[in-house]
């Protein structure tokens, strides 16, 4: 699923691969599924978007948007964008299709749910799209500590650190994925209340959070997930399916899991205190 260190390093390997490429034809609803979103009928992307160039791609939470003339073409968590080479072979089933004037093509495939939306930035209505875009990523010199703390104090101290850290959008692009190691660096377990935790540990929360999500970033993504050429990333991460049932790397307990909120997650009953 696209989250922060996904989003960030599709958008680079975009515009390091086809930023300026003329867009030659563009297939949007290709392959019926349910649950895949757009805006608007399929012949409007074609209309749109073909003949003009691909422009800047920038990563924002768990987003990757691309500049095409006045409209911006956004994937969103859940869909699978992948570069093809020119007389690469395709996939069979795919949502969305961009064919760029060297042959080469960006494909959109939705597993489970995903979107893929074509939007004027200023006239599209959209919570999840503008929370993201004007919200600071972790990162950035506008989530500072001070910020953070900032968004502890406005939550109830009655959440979970799961609640506070992966829902309602507080921090767009930090979801379950990404959560697990942040928590086992912090020492912390996901269902343990926020009010519980001592000011003193906060700010190795918050230190937590930016170190992994800059190592995730850096090493292009979480090797549970697969960046713009269908290559897993270079981050190894701690606790996840994978790791189920194996030692945690700090301490040598089992790492187990949980059903909880609404998604699964892993924990080292060792290291992260409840």
């Amino acid at each position: 699923m696209l989250e922060i260190p996904e989003s960030l390093t599709i958008a680079a390997q975009l515009n390091e691969t086809v930023k300026g490429l003329e867009i030659r034809r563009v297939e949007a609803a290709h392959t019926k599924h349910s649950f895949a979103w757009y805006t608007g009928a399929p012949d409007f992307y074609a209309e749109t978007m073909e003949g003009k160039p691909l422009g800047e791609a920038i990563g924002w939470g768990s987003y990757v948007e691309i500049d095409v003339g006045d409209y911006r073409f956004a994937v969103g968590d859940g869909t699978n964008l992948r570069y093809y080479a020119s007389g690469e072979k395709l996939p069979p089933r795919y949502q969305t299709r961009i064919e760029l004037e060297d042959g080469s093509n960006l494909v959109c495939t939705v597993q489970m749910y995903g979107s893929m939306f074509l939007v004027d930035p200023k006239e599209y209505d959209n919570f999840y799209y503008h929370v993201a875009k004007e919200k600071p990523m972790p990162g950035s010199e506008e989530f500072d500590y001070a910020y953070f703390r900032e968004l502890r104090e406005q939550a109830s101290g009655t959440l979970s650190m799961k609640a506070f850290l992966a829902t309602e959008q507080r921090i767009p692009g930090l979801g379950n994925g990404v959560l697990q190691d942040i928590l086992l660096r912090a020492g912390l377990h996901p269902k343990k209340k926020m009010g519980t935790v001592p000011e003193s540990r906060w700010r190795q929360v918050y230190q937590a959070l930016t170190d992994t999500l800059e190592k995730m970033t850096a090493a292009g993504g979480r090797n549970t997930e697969k960046d713009l050429f269908g290559r897993p990333g270079r981050y190894p991460v701690m606790l996840s399916k994978n790791t189920l049932g194996k030692g945690c790397p700090y301490c040598g307990n089992t790492i187990q899991k949980a059903s909880y909120l609404g998604g699964t997650v892993y924990f080292c009953p060792g290291c992260q205190e409840l």
